[in-house]
């Protein structure tokens, strides 16, 4: 039976054809094809559900992948479309139809994410053996005699950290004073090898406003890349281990710093409709500058550097879109001294990461990233802030590209920053 046929049909319902969407959507604005806008994609999910498009249909397949998945439609349209639920089902039913099979996808499909990102200790240790290679420079010496491609991908990996966040975090920190809140934190995959130091001053931030930190040994990668990617049910089994792990009566709020996680841990209820913890996860789910707005910041102290430094924000999709916060990073950032908070023009526009869709489809990737590097390159800033991994990497690849001396960094960091007095 269709996956899309399994999912309510009131949700492929929910689309009016009004085309408030049109606008917002990054691949309709690049090709004006309306099979690439949402309603059109919406339309085909429609006709394979009703049985008058085949499951395995090159032009349903293509579409779903072309689309990066950012939600701006989600944002725009007046009738509640659930996009991220739809898109879900959809790329799951393209999987199961194998229309886009080859050798060398189903490798890195196999590889990747159904044994890679099932265990975190098998991702530490491939990270382990990628930072021995970073060091012993093996990549850069033969670059010159890669395919363009190739070279392109070695610029575009994140840089791995010297120690991950199991080796940064203690399982349970306690705040200097009386814990106002317990809460637990999610080491995220990419985050917990490229960006544990992000890891560290989340941590750090939550010490310093009052929050015990439980960080479980044992929890696993949320499922979001799986989700995002038509693995339904092994994210489901991952999205269990980690209702497992947490132990949701003890903690006031799940953490979450990278707003792909966060977005995807939101929707479990969605994910596991037959499990009666899931609602109360959803509920407990926070994204940090959510969670730092809701129980109030903690002014840094010490006074403000006599020249402020610029920074701008980038809105990331999951974040904006995904989880509908926009206004809290901005309040963060505008609450520590020594920074002044530069507008970027299109901040919500999609910079072109979005999971792997850089790696998938780099051509639109690029054309993305250039639109938004002209947007920042007209701020005149020196600090970029951004709530997503995958977007810092983005921006940090596009700055790198221009020759430019950029920061790129979570907002949580430079709170921590100014925590230490170091900014």
């Amino acid at each position: 039976m269709s996956l899309l046929r399994q999912l309510d049909y009131s949700v492929l319902q929910q689309c009016i054809h009004c085309g408030m969407c049109l606008p917002t959507c990054p691949t309709y604005d690049a090709t004006k094809h309306e099979t690439s806008s949402p309603r059109g994609r919406i339309a085909l999910m429609r006709a394979v559900a009703d049985g008058r498009l085949a499951a395995d249909s090159k032009q349903f397949a293509d579409e779903m992948y072309f689309c990066l998945g950012c939600l701006a439609c989600e944002t725009a349209c007046p009738a509640g479309v659930n996009y991220a639920q739809m898109i879900e089902y959809a790329r799951a039913e393209v999987e199961a139809g194998g229309v886009k099979s080859s050798w060398q996808r189903n490798l890195i499909r196999v590889f990747a994410l159904k044994w890679l990102f099932a265990k975190l200790w098998r991702l530490r240790v491939m990270a382990r053996l990628l930072r021995i290679e970073e060091a012993a420079g093996f990549a850069d010496a033969i670059l010159p005699l890669l395919p363009q491609r190739l070279r392109e991908l070695q610029a575009q990996r994140p840089k791995i950290c010297e120690k991950f966040t199991f080796d940064l975090v203690e399982e349970t920190e306690l705040p200097k004073n009386m814990p106002r809140f317990r809460v637990g934190l999610l080491v995220g995959c990419v985050q917990d090898v490229a960006f544990a130091d992000v890891n560290r001053d989340t941590v750090d931030v939550l010490l310093a406003n009052g929050c015990e930190v439980f960080t479980p040994r044992s929890q696993s990668c949320c499922g979001s890349l799986l989700g995002h990617n038509g693995e339904l049910e092994m994210a489901r089994r991952l999205a269990r281990q980690n209702l497992d792990v947490f132990p949701l009566k003890d903690l006031d709020a799940i953490i979450v710093n990278s707003a792909g996680c966060g977005s995807f841990m939101k929707r479990y209820t969605e994910l596991l409709p037959d499990e009666p913890r899931a609602k109360d996860w959803d509920d407990k789910v926070y994204d940090i500058h959510e969670w730092l707005v809701k129980i109030g910041i903690k002014a840094p102290s010490g006074s403000p550097q006599p020249t402020k430094r610029r920074v701008t924000y980038h809105e990331a999709c999951h974040l904006v879109h995904g989880q509908k916060i926009s206004q809290q990073p901005r309040q963060l950032l505008r609450a520590i001294p020594g920074l002044e908070l530069v507008e970027l023009t299109e901040s919500t526009w999609c910079c072109g990461s979005a999971g792997i869709y850089n790696i998938t489809q780099p051509e639109m990737s690029q054309t993305l990233l250039d639109r938004k590097m002209k947007h920042i390159l007209a701020t005149g800033v020196s600090i970029i802030a951004t709530g997503n991994p995958g977007c810092i990497g983005q921006i940090r690849y596009g700055a790198q590209q221009l020759g430019m001396s950029l920061e790129i960094v979570h907002p949580v960091t430079l709170l921590a920053r100014a925590y230490r007095g170091v900014l």
